[in-house]
C-alpha cells in the first residue's frame, strides 16, 4: 500500500476503499470505539473517543476491523495489546494528512498507555452496524449512552 497517498483526504478515502474491499461482507458501522475497562469499581467502560452516528472517521474502523478480522457487524470484540499496537502502527501514516484531526489514534494511544499503567485492565472494540440492532454487551451500552438521545437496553 506504499503507493497510496496518506497525505491527503482523497488519499485516505482511497486507502479506506482499498482496505474495505479486502474484508468479506464489510459494511461500515454507524458507530464504533475502542474502550478500556474501568480503573475503579464503576461498571462503565471508558471510551476516550467514540465515533458516533454521523461521524466521518471511516478509515480507523476499517483498519481496526482488518486487524480483528471483523466485518463491521454489531459486536463487542476483545482487543489484545498486540492487536491495538498493530492498529496504531497501521493507522499512524494517516497523520501525514494534516487537514483532518486524528482522534482515534490519540484515543488508541491513550488506551495503550492505560494498559501499561494497569495490566489488569482490558481493552475491547465495539462496533454498531445499525442503531436498531440489540445492544451486544455492557460495553456496547456504555458506548451508546454517549450518543445524543440514547437509551440503550441490554
Amino acid at each position: 500500500m506504499t503507493d497510496l497517498d496518506w497525505s491527503t483526504r482523497d488519499g485516505l478515502a482511497a486507502i479506506k476503499t482499498h482496505l474495505a474491499a479486502r474484508i468479506e461482507g464489510w459494511r461500515p458501522p454507524v458507530a464504533y470505539a475502542v474502550g478500556i475497562s474501568p480503573a475503579t469499581s464503576s461498571p462503565e467502560w471508558v471510551f476516550p473517543h467514540v465515533n458516533a452516528p454521523g461521524g466521518e472517521h471511516g478509515l480507523p474502523a476499517v483498519v481496526l476491523a482488518t486487524i480483528l478480522g471483523h466485518d463491521g457487524s454489531t459486536a463487542t470484540l476483545p482487543l489484545g495489546r498486540a492487536d491495538l499496537e498493530a492498529a496504531v502502527e497501521s493507522l499512524s501514516p494517516a497523520e501525514a494528512c494534516t487537514d483532518v484531526p486524528h482522534p482515534n489514534l490519540a484515543a488508541w494511544r491513550e488506551v495503550l498507555h492505560e494498559l501499561d499503567g494497569n495490566p489488569a485492565r482490558e481493552a475491547l472494540a465495539v462496533f454498531v452496524a445499525d442503531l436498531a440492532d440489540p445492544v451486544a454487551s455492557e460495553a456496547d451500552a456504555s458506548m451508546r449512552l454517549t450518543f445524543e438521545d440514547a437509551d440503550p437496553v441490554l
